[in-house]
């Protein structure tokens, strides 16, 4: 009964408090891909990607029945840093579903503006948010009554200047006239309790210097930041407020004055689960979540549980074969805006012990589906009309001929049928993903790694069907002394028995230096005589490697592998299967360079009709 009347109050008193509106609330979820677009349309960098914010405590004073429900401790805050523009997971401060998409819209564009030199080089968030709402309301007028309409809204659920202390009432009038009018405030008063959090405004602004690397990275004991997670499972990545601290040099024990029977007595008595040390950690990401603010220590010891000896290079009597001395290649460099020359070691390789073998009996009723299919493709022999010679006359251009002639005009003289064989001029490569991320499960019969050897083995029936040149690769990376680059099947060679081998010995391992990988198959697919060119990419994840290359390093230097491509004159296309992949693809491939299997297990399937598609 008293949990049944406090839940009762509790939900009561937090309605009435009305510091959210559930029932009107908008997740980021629903308007990723719309922000997306605005942003960048807004003139946003592009390299920029969205994602969730995390809740910080304000400090700043609340209303009575706030403070009787313990609520309105904590917002979330949007910023703008180097790589990521962070808006709140959901927004549910207005009783009005519109309103809060509204606010969306605003910060996305409050952001894009704000990204401008001038702004940026403004002394504080302050100044930078006025700054930035009025080149907004200049640059596009038709945002204004949205705008009017949030601050109406947001100045209404602010506490009156009349309820505060005098000390208190400058900065909160401040803060409103800055709303009203932006850019009519030149400095925020000081005041000796923390203001109420603006929604409208951008919390900081982080300048793009280059992004710091994670601590689990910084020594080689621990070579991987996080286990490989599984296609399909979603996880929010938020942003939180961090700091260093020293490990504590030596454990000062605490001495405690007390009576140890008594510690017994309570035990006996009192139903209290006590865990202990040993006991493992159930959430520790809500655990994180919780929290205002992260403390890293580094303490130097090494946890021989978390050791990944499958990152370790193999021996060379059990590592792939190694062909040639190694391919020296460039690396972009967003942040110095350079080609850093021979920055990246290649290594082509071919599996070991790979043995010829015949297709999959699990696959052979899809292969033999999908050659019926693209045989459709074959090039055919067929008539031309109107040619100027040939085997047959083709009639009616012989009377259009002499119709022409009869009225005075200019006859043709190409009146002739030929008989001529139609070929399809085009070479493909496929670049395939062989990071350890491959080794997640799908499913529980299949890995990534095995739905790729699939795809793979059913792309290449399928293309033995239409006669098109193709080439079958993969590749990971360890660094960027060792990108290794797998040749499965060349551009010469058929797709037999020996091809299928080297296709079912391939296995997952390392990183994914996606960059150095398309420069290399660029390279091999412009020597091919073929008038279209294509370079389908199979990846599952973002590019990432141990030394620097991650986040929007990463992502800029496949970005300019990409551009380099295409002035090739080839056609680069993605074919992914992570879910997050529209919140990157975009900025690498173009809005129609991409595609994302939502369900792996399609994949070999889908692939052949993807091709199918982009080579009509």
């Amino acid at each position: 009964m008293e949990e049944f009347v406090g839940k009762l109050w509790h939900n009561w008193i937090t309605r009435a408090a009305g510091n959210t509106y559930p029932g009107a609330a908008v997740r980021l979820k629903e308007m990723e891909r719309t922000l997306g677009i605005l942003f960048r349309a807004f003139g946003g960098d592009p390299g920029l990607r969205v994602a969730p914010a995390t809740e910080e405590s304000h400090g700043a004073r609340r209303k009575l029945l706030a403070r009787i429900a313990g609520s309105d401790q904590k917002h979330t805050p949007a910023r703008l840093d180097a790589a990521t523009l962070r808006l709140p997971s959901e927004i549910a401060a207005f009783p009005e579903r519109e309103l809060n998409k509204d606010l969306y819209l605003w910060l996305a564009a409050l952001a894009a503006a704000s990204g401008e030199a001038e702004i940026r080089a403004l002394p504080d968030a302050f100044s930078r948010n006025q700054a930035a709402a009025r080149r907004v309301l200049a640059t596009w007028p038709g945002l204004a009554p949205r705008y009017e309409r949030l601050v109406q809204a947001h100045l209404a659920q602010r506490l009156l200047v009349s309820s505060l202390p005098a000390a208190e009432r400058p900065r909160e009038e401040a803060l409103r006239q800055a709303l009203l009018a932006p850019g009519t405030v030149a400095v925020l008063p000081p005041s000796p309790v923390a203001s109420r959090p603006v929604l409208l405004w951008l919390d900081r602004f982080d300048g793009p210097a280059a992004e710091p690397r994670p601590l689990s990275q910084a020594t080689p004991d621990n070579p991987e930041d996080s286990e490989p997670k599984a296609p399909g499972e979603e996880q929010e990545i938020s942003a939180h407020r961090a700091e260093r601290v020293d490990m504590p040099k030596e454990k000062n024990g605490l001495l405690m004055m007390f009576r140890a029977e008594s510690l017994f007595s309570w035990g006996e008595f009192v139903k209290v689960n006590r865990p202990t040390d040993e006991d493992p950690e159930h959430d520790p990401t809500a655990a994180a979540r919780d929290l205002d603010y992260l403390s890293l220590a580094q303490d130097g010891e090494r946890v021989a549980s978390k050791v990944r000896f499958d990152l370790d290079l193999p021996s060379t009597a059990e590592d792939d074969v190694i062909l040639g001395d190694g391919i020296a290649l460039p690396e972009w460099d967003y942040r110095k805006g350079v080609l850093l020359e021979d920055h990246v070691r290649l290594l082509e390789m071919s599996p070991k012990d790979a043995t010829p073998a015949p297709l999959p009996p699990r696959l052979a009723r899809t292969a033999k589906r999908l050659h019926q299919q693209f045989a459709a493709l074959m090039p055919a022999r067929r008539w031309l009309k109107g040619q100027p010679d040939g085997a047959e006359l083709d009639v009616d251009a012989y009377v259009r001929a002499q119709a022409d002639r009869a009225g005075g005009g200019h006859p043709t003289d190409n009146v002739y049928l030929s008989l001529e064989q139609q070929e399809r001029d085009l070479a493909c490569l496929v670049l395939a993903d062989l990071s350890l991320s491959t080794d997640a499960w799908v499913s529980n019969e299949a890995r990534v790694v095995d739905v790729v050897r699939d795809t793979l083995l059913l792309f290449g029936e399928a293309l033995a069907a239409t006669g098109d040149r193709f080439a079958l690769c993969g590749f990971s990376s360890l660094k960027r002394s060792q990108v290794r680059f797998s040749r499965l099947k060349d551009f010469g060679q058929k797709f037999d028995a020996a091809a299928r081998g080297r296709v079912l010995a391939i296995k997952p391992g390392y990183y994914t230096r996606l960059g150095a990988a398309i420069r290399h198959a660029s390279k091999q697919l412009e020597q091919q005589a073929a008038s279209r060119r294509v370079l389908l990419i199979l990846s599952d994840g973002k590019p990432n490697d141990l030394d620097l290359y991650d986040g929007r390093y990463g992502i800029e230097d496949t970005r300019m592998a990409i551009i380099e491509a295409r002035k090739r004159g080839l056609q680069p296309f993605c074919v992914t299967i992570d879910r997050e992949g529209e919140s990157y693809l975009p900025h690498l491939f173009g809005p129609a360079g991409y595609a994302v299997i939502r369900r792996p297990e399609e994949l070999p399937q889908r692939l052949p009709l993807l091709y199918a598609q982009l080579t009509r």
